[in-house]
């Protein structure tokens, strides 16, 4: 299957062949959901703590007699059962991390990028945008009929889109990502993929 390169004033300049063993698969939701799972997991930070029982300061002394006043006997005031006592079974710090086997996290990343394929727009490269403006941007995908949440792929670091990076953040609805930082979270959220035709081949190669 091809897909039209567009400049980035929404001229067609050309075709790529967008190769269906990464763009065309089926997509598998499950190693999608693990994958998904996974990206969220890993990113958290697991530092809840609270207190037992053994770690609440005070409660040495025993609040009442064992016997003879009518209440439940009771050794320390620093019990669960009391305000300001410990907690049971309260979070400690832990990692929520898990890993994927690599085929996976790349079956999962296919299954994505094949699940958006119909609004992956690719453009040659950025280099239209001659100077680091706001405006230039905003022009430059309103060119590519693109709206909402628009995730850009590309490389920031090479000569012909060396102004892409101050040109988009100050855009709310773009994200920008490096080929390699490719992700299903962000893939699966973005209404539009704005692709640049060497980062499709990046992808390609590394995925295939």
């Amino acid at each position: 299957m091809s897909k039209e390169i567009l400049s980035t004033n929404g001229e067609k300049l050309g075709e790529i062949t967008l190769e269906k063993s990464v763009f065309g698969v089926e997509p598998n939701l499950h190693v999608m959901h693990l994958a998904l799972r996974r990206q969220l997991n890993n990113a958290r930070q697991g530092s809840a703590c609270a207190k037992t029982r053994a770690e609440v300061a005070g409660g040495g002394r025993k609040p009442w007699k064992q016997k003879g006043t009518g209440r439940a006997r009771a050794g320390s005031l620093r019990s669960p059962l009391f305000a300001g006592g410990g907690v049971i079974f309260g979070p400690k710090p832990r990692s929520y991390a898990f890993n994927m086997p690599q085929k996976a996290r790349q079956l999962a990343l296919k299954s994505a990028l094949s699940a958006r394929e119909a609004q992956i727009v690719v453009v040659k490269d950025f280099s239209t945008i001659a100077e680091p403006k706001t405006k230039l941007m905003v022009s430059a995908l309103k060119s590519l009929n693109v709206n909402g949440k628009v995730l850009v792929v590309a490389d920031t670091k090479a000569e012909e889109n060396k102004n892409l990076e101050l040109s988009a953040r100050n855009i709310p609805s773009v994200k920008l990502l490096l080929p390699t930082n490719l992700n299903v979270k962000d893939l699966l959220e973005a209404d539009f993929v704005v692709m640049t035709e060497s980062a499709v081949n990046e992808i390609t190669e590394r995925l295939q």
